[in-house]
């Protein structure tokens, strides 16, 4: 029996490569991200833990205290409002890559759907001439016997 060779089989293993490059792309954007979140949401809690240090110490070292703190309060808020719009770039960025890798993924498994129809076609056709070369031999073998 021939084997089975499919002619757009180069075309899936590149697919199959793209969409693994592209997984890896999403991961990795993925982790800067939560790594950003991760940077916003410490600065978040530094900024409320002074805040809630500066309520417990007395009103009257808290006066100067307080001041040195929104001096230095705005500072953070840049920072904080920086990693947002960072965040927000990352986010809109894994949603694209994320449309790119289910595209590439559907893609992909359209041309899984046609090798599989494609090798049960190669199969009941080579199943068809088997069963032809068979009646063909037992045709063969059977007028043999008979003029003997």
């Amino acid at each position: 029996m021939r084997r089975f060779a499919w002619r757009l089989q180069r075309l899936l293993e590149i697919k199959t490569k793209q969409e693994q490059k592209e997984r890896q792309e999403l991961f990795k954007l993925t982790e800067r991200l939560a790594e950003r979140r991760s940077q916003m949401l410490m600065r978040q809690k530094m900024l409320k833990d002074v805040i809630e240090g500066l309520a417990a110490v007395s009103p009257k070292r808290r006066l100067s205290e307080q001041e040195f703190f929104l001096r230095h309060a705005k500072t953070s808020d840049e920072q904080i409002r920086k990693l947002k719009e960072i965040i927000s770039q990352l986010e809109s960025q894994q949603k694209e890559k994320i449309a790119q890798v289910l595209e590439i993924r559907r893609f992909k498994e359209g041309l899984e759907k046609l090798r599989i129809e494609a090798k049960r076609r190669f199969i009941a056709e080579q199943e068809k001439l088997e069963q032809h070369e068979l009646d063909e031999a037992a045709i063969v073998s059977f007028v043999r016997k008979a003029q003997t």
